[in-house]
């Protein structure tokens, strides 16, 4: 048997083991996309079956996001200490045995249960696929490449998924979509074994239930809290359940300082490039995923588009980012990483910049292509420096780290955007008034563009049209704030790479 070559830096390069290895890790990275997206397209059939309650409904399809949120951080540990490989054989067969069993699913308590579980499951997948990247793939440029490939793998989910699920929703039962994961799951337990390494810590010791436990009561009680503020606004409830998840996050850094063997090594956080890669990967997401819930609402409110042309008019961005992926390897090789992500944000910078100015449905996706394509460089080698700024027995750890600032992210990008833009919203439709009709009655349509829609189907025309020209005004002043505010972030992160990240590079520590 040949030994692998060697690179001109003298590190192994892979070899066609690890590069099958790499498309058997794509497999539960694409489902696990899917998920999260899929089941939107079951909810009216799912409600006619099993006739779930409204919070019922809610919880059907948060539950799946809460618990990959609140899981991460233990899974990425777990595997460090019992083998990533070994976690991800775990979690792929309790993600295909839970898929099918939520498919056949005959109550809402049921299904609920079923998503946790799924949850629980795929917070093993996305850790798991990534630190074992980083063990198959030492040389820089092919760990690039193959980090990409990662990514990419999360937007074909995202991109095929409503796209297989609304085929099979529509000519068989809502429970098919959950079906989609299965076949895939067994594919993977088949090669996995037979195709990706096996790597645990050496000299691990035994996971820290309590520290566990408190990494749950800290992510889910912020990202609860930040989802319940954008959906309701910043009331009590989300104001206590966002206290309480920084007071777990307290309580659990004090606790990693005290263990010999803490689930986070504190020590990465005086790593300078850990800690800018980690901030800017989190305010990077923040404002794309914010931005793209203005879209999605666009579409639909402004642009009067169907849900499935919505769908269509979104797909661009989406495949845009995807072939964005495959190219940053290529310019890994000719411009440092801290000048790529630099130029990356600068354009996604002027994709904003380009939306503020945008006049209509075609300019406005147009701008949403290109500050899709410049974010593309920039979460594939942030992701490269964080899991490569850790020591090797911490990898897991690091790259569950740099998942939950993706969910972090996510989340507050709706909130805080989504905050601004209904803020706008209601300043702006505060003082409209419809002859005939009292000031109590105009409260949805003066809360949300969507309250003012629903509102207008009962007034006559020549009412009803001045109130909605006011509205979606309304609402693109929302939107473009959030542009700018965009535009602002991108700004400050292109500084804080510059400054930090002058001479990281994905896989070194600094």
């Amino acid at each position: 048997m040949t030994s692998a070559p060697i690179s001109s830096q003298g590190e192994r390069k892979a070899t066609r083991r690890e590069w099958l290895g790499l498309l058997a890790i794509a497999l539960p990275c694409m489902i696990y996309s899917m998920d999260l997206t899929v089941l939107n397209l079951a909810v009216p059939t799912l409600t006619r079956d099993l006739k779930p309650s409204a919070s019922q409904l809610l919880w059907i399809i948060d539950i799946y996001g809460f618990m990959v949120a609140g899981f991460l951080m233990t899974m990425g540990t777990l595997g460090d200490r019992i083998g990533r490989r070994r976690l991800l054989m775990i979690g792929a067969a309790f993600f295909g045995v839970a898929s099918t069993v939520a498919a056949f699913s005959n109550s809402a308590e049921m299904l609920i249960a079923m998503r946790a579980v799924l949850g629980i499951a795929g917070a093993t997948l996305a850790p798991s696929t990534l630190s074992l990247i980083t063990v198959m793939f030492s040389d820089e440029k092919e760990r690039t490449f193959a980090i990409s490939m990662w990514i990419a793998s999360f937007s074909v989910g995202a991109i095929i998924g409503p796209v297989v699920g609304g085929f099979l929703i529509e000519y068989f039962w809502w429970g098919s979509a959950f079906l989609i994961a299965v076949p895939p799951m067994l594919l993977l337990l088949a090669i996995g074994p037979i195709l990706l390494p096996e790597y645990r810590a050496p000299n691990a010791g035994r996971i820290d239930i309590l520290s566990a436990l408190l990494s749950l009561a800290a992510v889910l009680g912020l990202v609860y809290g930040i989802k319940h503020w954008a959906a309701e606004g910043f009331d009590w409830q989300a104001a206590v359940s966002i206290i309480a998840g920084l007071g777990f996050v307290l309580l659990f850094l004090r606790r990693q300082a005290r263990l010999a063997d803490p689930m986070i090594d504190l020590a990465m956080f005086r790593i300078p490039a850990f800690r800018a890669a980690l901030a800017i990967n989190l305010a990077g997401i923040l404002f794309m995923f914010g931005s793209f819930i203005f879209l999605a609402q666009y579409f639909q409110l402004v642009a009067g588009l169907t849900p499935l042309q919505a769908g269509l008019w979104s797909l661009p961005s989406a495949v845009a980012f995807t072939l964005a992926s495959f190219v940053t390897p290529s310019l890994v090789g000719r411009f440092t990483p801290a000048a790529l992500m630099a130029g990356g944000m600068a354009v996604s910078a002027i994709g904003f910049v380009w939306l503020v100015f945008a006049p209509g449905l075609v300019q406005i996706v147009a701008a949403s292509v290109v500050f899709s394509i410049g974010f593309t460089p920039v979460i594939t080698l942030t992701t490269g420096i964080v899991v490569g700024s850790a020591p090797p027995e911490r990898t897991g750890a690091a790259s569950a780290m740099s998942e939950t600032s993706v969910e972090l992210g996510g989340a507050l990008g709706i909130a805080v955007l989504g905050s601004l833009g209904a803020a706008l919203y209601r300043s702006r439709m505060a003082d409209v008034v419809v002859p005939g009709v009292s000031v109590e009655a105009l409260a949805p349509a003066r809360s949300t563009l969507g309250g003012a829609l629903a509102f207008a189907t009962g007034l006559a025309p020549d009412q009803a049209g001045p109130m909605l020209a006011r509205a979606c005004e309304a609402f693109m002043l929302g939107f473009r704030a959030a542009a700018v505010l965009s535009i602002v972030g991108m700004l400050f992160c292109i500084a804080v790479t510059l400054t930090t990240l002058r001479n990281a590079r994905p896989g070194e520590a600094h």
